[in-house]
């Protein structure tokens, strides 16, 4: 156990550190940081002194040495446009995007697993075909569509719910229902899949044999070595969702994180997106290292 968390830490290490290689000198190709970040109509001397001040006039690599020793002490820059350290800045639209996040992964998740239980306990039935007709309209349906006919449907027509706004119940229920709809149909679907694949294993014909109930066989047997591939989608999709939920944020006027780097390109505020991108990877490595654990308590062979 030691040494596969020592290797996959390593290989987490590597994965952040060509991640911000490849965000600095992407943004810098972009054209001349000055250039792009002074306010139109800057005279030249304007543009100088302020690369001089960035240090942008300095070679690349030293700049991007000083940016990464920045990082390592926890210094990601200030933001052009807030003129704020920008760790401040994410700290602040954080808690929005993690509510929204948990929220839409916890409804989808329970429904997800609920419908391809039930999908793969009865194959080929009625019940079967509502569960997978509904699984496959979650997927079938952008989010920017969905998102725009619960607003018609809560908001202008019933008028039970808020179109826009946060720190609310009401103002969660339909970002979270927007968000959360695709996750659930392939949950579903995985759920489905995998189930089935296990239920006609041996050691689950064994488990029949003995006249263990169909309950215990499913839950304590079968459904707990079905799961690995669905915590590997259920880790990726929360891991996306906290990067920043772009659409549905932008829909619903949601203050979360995926908003601010929207405006941070549209600001050409180089440390905010920047910072943005390396948490979202930092968000994708730490669940990926959380799910190759979860895969060792799961199924105790894969450490073999």
């Amino acid at each position: 156990m030691l040494n596969i968390l020592i290797n996959r830490l390593g290989q987490s290490v590597l994965v952040l550190l060509g991640v911000s290689l490849l965000i600095f000198f992407s943004l810098h190709m972009t054209g001349d940081p000055a250039a792009l970040m002074m306010p139109p109509g800057s005279s030249q001397q304007e543009i100088d002194t302020f690369r001089h001040s960035m240090g942008f006039d300095r070679p690349l690599l030293w700049q991007y040495s000083h940016y990464l020793g920045g990082v390592l002490h926890g210094d990601f820059g200030e933001s052009l446009r807030y003129s704020q350290p920008v760790l401040a800045l994410i700290a602040e639209r954080l808690p929005a995007t993690a509510l929204l996040a948990v929220s839409a992964l916890a409804w989808s998740s329970l429904l997800g697993l609920l419908l391809g239980i039930i999908s793969a306990l009865r194959p080929h039935s009625m019940w079967d075909l509502l569960c997978r007709l509904l699984a496959f309209s979650g997927q079938a349906i952008p989010v920017f569509w969905l998102g725009l006919l619960l607003i018609l449907l809560f908001s202008l027509k019933l008028q039970w719910l808020p179109s826009s706004g946060y720190g609310t119940f009401a103002a969660l229920v339909m970002p979270a229902l927007s968000l959360g709809a695709f996750y659930m149909s392939a949950v579903a679907r995985l759920t489905r899949a995998s189930l089935l694949d296990v239920l006609q294993q041996d050691y689950i014909r064994t488990a029949r044999a003995k006249g263990l109930s169909a309950w215990r066989i499913v839950v304590r047997h079968g459904l707990r070595n079905a799961l690995i591939p669905v915590i590997t989608v259920q880790g990726m999709y929360f891991a996306s969702l906290l990067g920043g939920a772009l659409v549905t944020e932008i829909i619903f006027a949601w203050p979360g994180i995926g908003r601010l780097a929207i405006q941070a390109i549209q600001n050409r505020d180089f440390p905010l997106v920047q910072a943005i991108v390396l948490l979202a990877a930092v968000v994708f490595v730490a669940i990926n290292l959380l799910i190759d654990l979860l895969y060792l308590v799961l199924n105790p062979r894969i450490r073999l």
